[in-house]
């Protein structure tokens, strides 16, 4: 494995629909490594060329049809293939590969919990507690492994992840019973947050902006729902983490952006 090492997340929010983006942002940026969520689309049908082609040949694929899926995109070795079933009803929301040193990856795409925060009447927000109570069981029993875990945690944990904190504690997302079980997930394996600690609050770091407003970047009601985060001694490796804020602009865009974290390994 080269000395350096760079390993990007997006939220494609289809990757099909959104292959030239993902090329542009390939080419322009060329990272290692590219753990994507939402991808959409079943394994059989997933547009693996254009990856090959640009040296991607290592490739673990955990999809399904028109909903969900993940998958890893590498131009170095990948090893095992793990898929968490956190969800606990078979979707395609986790995928785990290993790297040549030892070190895992983790790639999750937390489900977003429906429009309501009481589990009462939307299962989706109950759905969605549940998913992150089970990754707090297994991060828990993780037992010194060198792990970064890394997606679309659909969740904005500090006041300064979201555009107005006042505004949005009803909004799932933002509600505090999430962050609070987010914060325990942290907790259960000392997890560190690599954006903040490249970025320390109160800096501005969104990754995601709705498609509903006319001009995001106009009224940049942004969120900070995608994150990379590293058991201690995978972080001691990491040299940067930078957001790529301009591919909200790129055309047909996912409505998050990657980011991407450098390691000196």
């Amino acid at each position: 494995m080269a000395d350096t090492l760079s390993i990007a997340s997006w939220n494609i929010n289809s990757v099909r629909a959104r292959i030239d983006i993902v090329e542009r942002f390939l080419t322009e940026e060329a990272p290692d490594i590219l753990c994507l969520q939402e991808t959409k689309v079943v394994n059989e049908i997933f547009p693996t060329d254009m990856f090959k082609r640009l040296g991607y040949v290592h490739q673990v694929l955990n999809g399904q049809r028109m909903h969900h899926g993940v998958a890893i995109m590498s131009k170095v070795p990948i090893h095992e293939d793990d898929r968490f079933d956190w969800q606990a009803n078979g979707e395609a929301r986790h995928v785990g590969i290993r790297l040549d040193n030892g070190v895992r990856i983790e790639n999750v795409y937390v489900p977003a919990g429906g429009d309501v925060a009481d589990r009462t009447v939307n299962p989706k927000f109950g759905q969605k507690l549940d998913f992150i109570e089970r990754m707090i069981e297994w991060s828990g029993a993780l037992d010194n492994k060198p792990t970064i875990l890394t997606g679309d945690f659909n969740i904005a944990p500090l006041e300064c992840d979201v555009w107005s904190h006042k505004q949005l504690l009803d909004v799932v997302s933002h509600t505090p019973v999430e962050c609070a079980l987010l914060g325990r997930l942290q907790a259960s394996n000392d997890w560190v947050d690599i954006g903040r600690h490249f970025h320390p609050a109160p800096a501005r770091l969104y990754t995601w902006w709705s498609y509903r407003a006319k001009d995001w970047a106009a009224s940049d009601r942004g969120r900070r729902l995608d994150h990379m985060w590293m058991t201690r001694d995978v972080a001691d490796k990491a040299v940067a983490h930078r957001v790529v804020e301009p591919a909200r602009s790129w055309e047909k865009p996912s409505d998050h952006i990657p980011i991407i974290t450098e390691f000196a390994f």
